[in-house]
């Protein structure tokens, strides 16, 4: 007998094996190796990064810049500077675009190879607690593991009666493409993505038209902050259609023909949804209707892991399935589905697997919607408040006050604050108006801290700036405001 086999090379052991490359994954498998973990990484694509970096958060982002430069050289007319109509070069934009994501996952790429983590390229299932079964270009690989952290994230949500197999009718991944610019397009969802990508097309010359089946657009948000974006764009569109469902969507030779239907049922007594005609054809639809996880892709329940209906995998605190050697993060856990939820998410898993104290628990994660003006909120909506019967006091501090709002020839923002109404202490924030994504992260540190009114009015914000906004709305909370008369 062979006292030393050979050792069977479809089979590679892992300390920590960790599936999907996207920003909680990647984030979950640097941090096992900082803290001497030996592991393997799977992603079924050819670079790194996940929806986010390649399909999602970064070439988006690149796009809206693309849209704000063309929307602020055609609004600056009316302030004395004229540039000729913009020549688009669509694939130099599309080009640009994917530079930007390319040397993103070249970076990650270094610093998979600098942590000496092992990265296998294919499509991952478990076959049962502790394997893996990786589908590669060249066969069949199995990862044997000691502990997993599952990052699988998630996929656009398909109405199924839509013509999926006609070129026409996108997902946000379609649009991002940029393959074409339709002289028509719809927006099937008033949401984040939806509006986004409206964001980016009305830019490159699209009539837009939104359709929504609640009665405001970004339904999670509160009202006061979404109005000012409503108002700019319903200029801006051709129709927002809200209470407003898509029934059918049909290929036809020249165009996509949809039809709608008034949603009564969807709550409120506003006539938004007057208007919308029975049906209308449309060169391009995109439908962005949100996003479903990936729980039920992965074969997990052959590891015993549980996974519901909808394809989620519940964690605790530290991230733990049901398994207590296998964790979960990001998309696949649940809402809210944002990358920097999942980057701590995979800090805290990583941690764990590694023998650390860690768990999850953030007082809050914000929410950006990239739109123009951009939308940020975060803790507690006032929606949620009045929900809760939460005693609150509120200051909403509008940007035509704001010297340095005016002076990029924009006014129509607004910072609001909600404090307990006994403590003073900061329970929730938000922001509408430009570059509100940057602004944001000064209210999460100020409830993660437990500041109040009085510490956020007390701290010195430079001038001019948008920051100081923030500081404005909590000296209306602590009556000590003097950019503007309140009566007692």
């Amino acid at each position: 007998m062979d006292a030393n086999p050979a050792v069977d090379e479809s089979v590679i052991q892992a300390e920590v094996l960790v599936l999907g490359g996207g920003p909680g994954g990647y984030t979950a498998a640097f941090r096992a190796a900082d803290l001497g973990k030996q592991v393997v990484l799977i992603e079924r694509y050819s670079v790194l990064g996940g929806v986010c970096l390649n399909v999602g958060c970064i070439p988006s982002k690149a796009l809206l810049h693309t849209a704000q430069v063309i929307h602020e050289a055609d609004e600056f007319e009316q302030h004395g500077v004229i540039f000729g109509k913009p020549v688009l070069d669509i694939d130099k934009i599309r080009s640009w675009k994917q530079s930007v994501s390319a040397g993103l996952n070249d970076g990650l790429a270094r610093l998979v190879k600098q942590r000496k983590i092992r990265l296998i390229q294919g499509t991952g299932r478990f076959t049962s607690s502790n394997t893996v079964e990786v589908q590669t270009e060249t066969g069949v690989t199995t990862v044997s593991f000691e502990q997993a952290v599952i990052a699988a994230g998630s996929h656009p949500t398909k109405i199924p009666s839509f013509p999926h197999d006609d070129p026409r009718l996108w997902d946000s991944t379609d649009a991002l493409e940029l393959t074409e610019i339709p002289k028509k397009l719809l927006i099937v969802g008033g949401g984040i993505i939806g509006l986004e990508m409206a964001t980016v097309y009305h830019a490159l010359g699209s009539e837009i038209s939104v359709v929504e089946l609640m009665d405001q657009i970004i339904p999670g948000c509160d009202n006061d902050l979404v109005t000012p974006l409503y108002r700019r764009i319903k200029k801006q569109y051709k129709n927002i259609w809200l209470q407003t469902k898509v029934t059918s969507i049909e290929a036809d030779k020249k165009g996509l023909k949809v039809t709608f239907d008034r949603a009564e049922s969807a709550g409120g007594t506003s006539d938004k949804g007057k208007g919308a005609p029975e049906s209308e054809l449309f060169d391009a639809v995109l439908v962005a209707v949100g996003r479903r996880p990936n729980g039920k892709l992965i074969a997990a329940e052959l590891a015993g892991v549980n996974v519901d209906e909808l394809g989620f995998i519940a964690a605790d605190k530290q991230q733990r399935t049901n398994v207590p050697h296998i964790f979960a993060i990001g998309d696949i856990v649940g809402n809210p589905m944002l990358a920097h939820k999942a980057v701590h998410e995979g800090k805290v898993a990583a941690e764990v697997a590694a023998g650390h104290k860690a768990g999850f628990d953030a007082l809050t994660i914000p929410s950006v919607a990239y739109t123009d003006p951009e939308i940020a909120w975060m803790g507690l909506t006032e929606n949620q408040a009045k929900q809760q019967g939460i005693d609150y006091d509120k200051a909403a501090f509008p940007w035509a006050a704001s010297g340095r709002s005016l002076s990029i020839g924009r006014k129509e923002g607004l910072t609001k604050i909600l404090c307990d109404k006994q403590t003073g202490r900061i329970l929730g924030a938000g922001m509408v108006g430009t570059n509100a994504g940057e602004l944001i992260a000064e209210a999460v540190l100020a409830l993660e801290m437990g500041a109040d009114a009085e510490d956020i009015s007390l701290t010195i914000h430079p001038h001019p700036t948008l920051s100081e906004t923030f500081g404005f709305a909590a000296e209306m909370i602590t009556g000590s405001i003097t950019d503007l008369y309140i009566k007692k």
